[in-house]
């Protein structure tokens, strides 16, 4: 009996259905060892030993893997073809060596880029040893990680309370996003016009042509910067006659790109389905590791994380046979395509992502799968299938324009194009991509898209209007997870497998925020970029985190010796830490006062000194560090206690022409003759009745805005909580008002939400009285188990269906009687099998739930230990997902 290990427990079920019943597959469900997140887990004084720790969950498994390998003929090591896989082989191995399971029984290594069963018998054919250097690579990325992050995270959290850490790969991210945001800033909209003419044939066929020269002089977009210089030139298309000067056609031919990388399916997914690169890698991974087709486990797709872009020969050959009967003989091309990939740092040995075959097309596979499981492998097939199929012809047509008025001149182009043969198009069409900033300069393809009628040199065309239109220069667009992605990968940071675990960091840490598929960056990730900017420019410059990952890259061809980068690279990193020792906090102060100034300081419509305080006299703002983070205050404290959060300000929505950051004052309260404000403060805008300690307050809630405030709305937010009435049957008193988590109704104790502020404002008994009783009920009802969001399979040890819920507290996992809490930020729908099998199998030896399953212990014994252990329970800590490339 041969022992097979993988690291999924949905791959070893699908691999184990092709070999047999002479192999026994185990799953290690993930890396089963990592640093600790301590201080010590890599030494670089001794010569950069590392400390590896087992996590609980692997534990038990690896016991079951060593008890199985004691009894196996022989050891197979059949993870993921990768960096990351050929690790999770390496560290099995080392603690199948620790636990003497291995004696002299053969250890052999196979990899796969496909679960098939012909990929997995050929695989287990040529087996070969650990690749060392692909581990050692390995090793250097995950110290070079951990060291970067345990050395410059203390020195933020000294320098710069209320950061969190800092990585070697997601503060280069950071950066870019942060930078992007300051060229949004900085911009400065330019005016400028368009002008075109509809004009008609003499066969009475309408066209539109641009006006691309005037007086002799070539245009831009940006010529015409004005509405008199558009004005003056209109008035000479309005009289001028037209001819047509020349009238060309130019055959193109468009080429198909190539099939997916890792980043290129993330980006392609983001803008034609609308995944996040999690859930992209998730839906990606299911797919790979075998799906039940009509009885029939088969991966459905090679390996996902790869950045080459080549496909094997025979599915060259396959894909060209697909073609010719999905499309026709004349959509495959005379020979196959080659693609070469223009990434940084690439390696070239991985295959493309493509189907396992091209003959499951979507449609046959649709009814098998999940809505996203079935969109993203139409996606991959079209991508691919596309790839090895013959070009696009289009036609071009331009035709040059004459306008001539009284001795003045001006040219017109008319542009459009037609498709002859949609060649690739007729399998895919490329997403577009919003990454590229826009320069504001002239197109000549905007009309491209646009048919031309007959039109014919050297005749005359008749004018039908003209037509001009002012515009503004836009900034750069924000970086969506898509065209960020592709940037690094441009850039050559971070490796395929990074980015998604990457990005998921900066936003659990709350250094950026996706809003609407655009990622800004939150004043905390502005500070701690312009901080490492500052005062660590080295380690945040693009070039120097690229040379560092062609080192690793180098590492793991063989060219260079891990350790002798590690040495390199710490030496100048340690040195310069060092010297932060001496780094006052006030020369930090200074510095991000001056680099984040259009942040902290917006400019004031009245143009007085952004730095003045508005309080106090001769008071000058600066950016503070307090024990919640970082925020605007005035150099007076204590005499003036001005503060404001970070970015806020009334500029933009002042009425009554007061400075941005000065208290509004709205009025006085009848009844106490105190004055009411509105201010901006720490935790945004808020209303105050009266001053100094005794005065009351209350903060704006969600969805009113400043600029709205008035005397009345200031009161009525100043007597919350208010009284509705008496409860016809408590005879205690209801009251309504805005908490923590919103409006709400409070009632003996007990509470019940409310929808908007209003409700608060204007709620009556009767309604009150129904709210809480609907409530009351409702959470009765809700003390039964929530309906599953979603099924995830099977739990190994301790038996049922793994399903994921929504509960009052938020999403969990639950299988039986356990139930295990998500971390915080982990969207529900990206839980995969192994993240559940690993947060339940923690949670059920923290309580003591499950061993009855688990361990074979009398049943009595095991209703014991639950019982007693239950009480003690605490909430699951977080954890990383088993699988998944650690964010850099």
């Amino acid at each position: 009996m041969d022992l097979v290990i993988v690291e999924s427990p949905a791959k070893a079920k699908t691999i184990n259905k092709y070999l047999g019943s002479n192999f026994t597959v185990l799953a290690s469900y993930g890396h089963v060892r990592d640093l600790p997140a301590k201080d010590g887990s890599v030494l670089p004084d001794e010569d950069f030993a590392m400390s590896w720790e087992v996590g609980k969950p692997s534990q038990k498994r690896l016991s079951e893997i060593a008890d199985a390998a004691k009894k196996a003929d022989k050891i197979v090591l059949a993870t993921d073809p990768d960096r990351e896989g050929e690790a999770i082989s390496w560290h099995v191995l080392e603690v199948l060596r620790q636990k003497r399971a291995l004696g002299k029984k053969p250890v052999e290594r196979v990899v796969f880029n496909a679960i098939t069963k012909s990929a997995v018998l050929d695989a287990m054919a040529k087996p070969r040893e650990l690749d060392v250097p692909l581990v050692d690579a390995y090793l250097a990325r995950r110290a070079l990680d951990y060291l970067v992050g345990f050395t410059l995270s203390p020195v933020l959290w000294r320098k710069l309370p209320g950061a969190r850490s800092a990585g070697r790969v997601q503060s280069v991210a950071l950066r870019l996003v942060c930078e992007r945001e300051g060229e949004i800033e900085r911009f400065k909209p330019q005016e400028y016009w368009n002008l075109s003419v509809r004009l008609a044939t003499p066969r009475g066929d309408e066209f539109t042509a641009r006006l691309s020269e005037y007086d002799g002089k070539k245009l831009n977009r940006l010529s015409v910067a004005n509405g008199d210089q558009a004005g003056d030139i209109r008035a000479m298309l309005d009289g001028a006659r037209y001819r047509v000067a020349s009238v060309e056609a130019k055959p193109t031919r468009r080429n198909p790109g190539p099939p997916f990388t890792t980043s290129s399916l993330q980006q392609a997914a983001s803008a034609k389905l609308g995944f996040s690169a999690s859930r992209t890698m998730q839906v990606a991974q299911k797919l790979y590791e075998g799906m039940d087709i009509g009885g029939e486990t088969v991966g459905l797709i090679t390996y996902m994380r790869t950045d080459g872009v080549q496909m094997a020969p025979e599915a060259v050959t396959e894909a060209r046979k697909a073609i010719g009967a999905a499309f026709g003989d004349r959509y495959v091309p005379e020979k196959p395509r080659f693609y070469s990939t223009k990434a940084k740092n690439a390696q070239e040995a991985h295959e493309a992502i493509r189907p396992t075959s091209f003959s499951r097309h979507p449609k046959d596979v649709e009814r098998f799968l999940d809505r996203d499981q079935a969109r993203l492998y139409e996606l991959v097939w079209k991508r691919a299938t596309a790839s090895q199929m013959a070009s696009a012809e289009i036609e071009r047509t331009v035709a040059e324009i004459e306008a001539e008025n009284e001795g003045r001149s001006a040219g017109l182009r008319a542009t459009g194009q037609v498709i002859r043969f949609d060649g690739f198009l007729a399998a895919y069409v490329d997403h577009r991509d919003d990454s590229a900033p826009k320069d504001g300069g002239a197109s000549d393809d905007e009309d491209d898209d646009n048919r031309l009628p007959r039109i014919e040199a050297r005749e005359t065309v008749d004018k039908r209007a003209v037509e001009s239109s002012q515009h503004f220069t836009e900034p750069p667009p924000r970086y969506s997870e898509a065209s960020l992605i592709k940037k690094l990968e441009e850039l050559g940071i971070g490796r395929p497998s990074t980015y998604a675990a990457t990005l998921q960091t900066l936003q659990d840490r709350e250094y950026i925020v996706n809003d609407k598929r655009k990622l800004l960056p939150e004043a905390k990730g502005r500070l701690v970029t312009a901080f490492l900017q500052n005062f660590f420019e080295r380690y945040v410059q693009y070039d120097f985190t690229a040379d560092l990952e062609g080192q690793l890259d180098r590492i793991s061809s063989g060219e260079l010796l891990w350790k002798d980068v590690l040495r390199d690279f710490w030496r100048e990193f340690s040195s310069h830490v060092e010297s932060t020792k001496e780094l006052r906090v006030t020369n930090v102060l200074d510095a991000l006062n001056d680099d984040l100034a259009p942040l902290l300081f917006p400019a004031r419509e009245d143009g007085s000194d952004p730095r003045s305080c508005p309080r106090c006299d001769g008071g000058r703002l600066s950016l503070k560090l307090g024990k919640f983070g970082a925020f605007v205050g005035c150099s007076n404290y204590p005499e003036c206690n001005f503060t404001r959060q970070l970015g806020t300000s009334f500029s933009a929505e002042a009425t009554d022409g007061a400075s941005a950051d000065e208290p509004r004052e709205l009025g006085t309260d009848p009844a106490s003759g105190d004055v009411i404000s509105l201010r901006s403060g720490r935790f945004g805008p808020y209303v105050q009745r009266g001053e100094g300690k005794e005065a009351k307050r209350s903060s704006l809630p969600k969805g009113w805005v400043a600029s709205e405030i008035d005397l009345e709305k200031g009161l009525q937010l100043l007597s919350l909580p208010r009284e509705v009435g008496m409860h016809p049957e408590s005879g205690k008193p209801i009251l309504a008002g805005l908490g923590r988590y919103g409006p709400f109704l409070q009632h003996d104790g007990a509470y019940a939400n409310l929808e908007t502020i209003e409700d608060v404002l204007t709620i009556g008994l009767n309604r009150a009285v129904t709210v809480i009783a609907e409530k009351k009920e409702k959470g009765a009802r809700s003390r039964s188990t929530p309906a599953a969001i979603a099924t995830l399979g099977e739990h190994p040890d301790l038996g049922g269906s793994i399903t994921v819920r929504d509960g009052r507290f938020g999403p969990y996992v639950n299988v039986g009687k356990v139930n295990a809490t998500l971390p915080r930020g982990k969207d529900p729908a990206s839980v995969t099998l192994e993240e559940a099998i690993a947060l339940l199998t923690e949670r059920a030896e923290k309580t003591g739930a499950g061993k009855s399953t688990a361990r074979a212990k009398p049943k009595a014994k095991a209703e014991t230990a639950t019982k007693k252990a239950a009480p003690k329970a605490k909430a699951a800590p977080k954890k990383r997902a088993p699988k998944s490339a650690a964010a850099e």
